[in-house]
């Protein structure tokens, strides 16, 4: 627990730095971290999906977890669904649910990747009637948006091949193209369509929506509500993912975060467990975009979504743990002195530049997110605050045998 006096003098240290302390817990309290109803399901790694106790066994039951980690952290108001994973006879009735929890649902997901026919791909595959049968999926999709009252389609694509010649790759870029321009007219108004990309896996030789690059030539032929999804955990490793996000800031192309985090590739590990000064710079880039002009606006509509596999740890746990780690990457780019920070770069000052983005990353702003969490009425810390309550019992009943993947 942070004390009263520790607040107390953590606030006029930063004031007397000239930072506005108002303007960062403002900022704080109205950032929205959307979580996935997959985080809470069982999963696993390629061999095993692990079956833990107490995971939810449909589709109203992660809504209720997420309800707790929103209750807990303040700040998890929305819940992305996953569909056929969270398909139910009555949308209107899962909206509803969803709302008397408090909670509102978030971008929706079509599933192009588990059904048999999908073995070669999706909407690129050789054969016609696969190609149609997954554009079907997207827009019923599409019409459950509608349903639940979502802004946001989601799009991944696990399209590629294995093996040099076994297939047309410009035939396949083609293919792509005819289905998102057929999801992006069938959009709900005032709707946006966020295309991710992975670089490899499941496809091995080539993937049909490989990297941002990709994903942006798309979204250029599409329109202005076609947007990039970046997944952290989607790139090769060495690449510099905060420079990719002020790239697409600046061209008002950046839509949405799945925020994890990985050590070798596709990891799905917590969000800032493995590199957490990578996260700080994603964060000082997007916040930095909020003070421009040039940018503010594409910033601040930004979907940030969680998009993390559980596969060992606790489900709950491990969400609020993300969560949590989210806020504090953004806590410590709000606390960046941006105008000595402009003023170093254009003098040229290298080693003063550095400094003043490593002096913030390394400000403990635990005192900060204390104050910010007291003043909207929340435990100091949220998983200690989950540990102690009475829901991770509660939720012993369901047993073994939830919802998995």
């Amino acid at each position: 627990m942070v004390s009263q006096a520790e607040i107390e003098l953590w606030v006029k240290v930063h004031e007397d730095k000239g930072i506005s302390v108002e303007t960062v817990k403002n900022r704080l309290k109205n950032l929205v971290i959307e979580t996935p109803s997959w985080g809470y399901a069982d999963c696993g790694t390629r061999f095993k999906v692990y079956k833990q106790v107490g995971v939810p066994r449909n589709p109203y039951e992660k809504l209720e977890d997420a309800a707790e980690v929103h209750r807990l952290t303040g700040i998890c108001p929305k819940v992305a669904i996953h569909i056929p994973w969270d398909q139910v006879d009555d949308y209107l009735h899962l909206k509803s649910y969803a709302n008397e929890l408090g909670l509102e649902i978030g971008a929706v997901n079509p599933n192009l990747f588990q059904d048999d026919d999908f073995a070669l791909g999706s909407v690129c595959h050789p054969r016609e009637e696969v190609r149609k049968k997954a554009i079907s999926h997207i827009l019923e999709c599409v019409e459950i948006m509608k349903l639940v009252g979502s802004d946001v389609l989601s799009l991944w694509f696990a399209d590629g091949t294995n093996y040099p010649g076994q297939d047309h790759i410009r035939k396949r870029k083609r293919y792509m193209l005819e289905a998102l321009s057929q999801t992006y007219e069938a959009l709900p108004e005032n709707a946006r369509m966020l295309i991710e990309y992975k670089f490899f896996e499941p496809a091995f030789y080539h993937t049909d929506l490989a990297d941002w690059g990709m994903s942006y030539h798309y979204c250029l032929k599409l329109g202005e509500r076609a947007q990039v999804l970046v997944d952290l955990g989607h790139h090769p490793q060495g690449t510099n993912i905060p420079h990719i996000v002020a790239l697409l800031l600046d061209e008002g192309k950046l839509g949405g975060f799945h925020f994890n985090n990985r050590k070798y590739a596709d990891d799905d590990l917590m969000v800032g467990t493995i590199d957490p000064y990578e996260l700080f710079l994603i964060c000082n880039e997007l916040i930095d975009g909020e003070n421009d002009p040039a940018t503010a606006e594409c910033a601040r509509n930004i979907s940030y979504m969680i998009d993390q596999c559980h596969s060992i740890e606790s489900k709950i746990p491990a969400m609020i743990k993300s969560v949590v780690n989210i806020q504090t990457a953004f806590a410590k780019a709000l606390l960046v002195q941006r105008d000595a920070l402009r003023k170093a770069q254009e003098e040229g000052d290298v080693i003063r530049a550095e400094s003043i983005l490593k002096d913030a990353f390394e400000t403990d702003v635990r005192p900060l997110l204390a104050l910010v969490r007291e003043e909207m009425g929340l435990p100091q810390d949220p998983l200690a605050a989950y540990l102690q309550s009475e829901y991770p019992k509660k939720i012993l009943e369901r047993g073994i045998g939830g919802q998995g993947w």
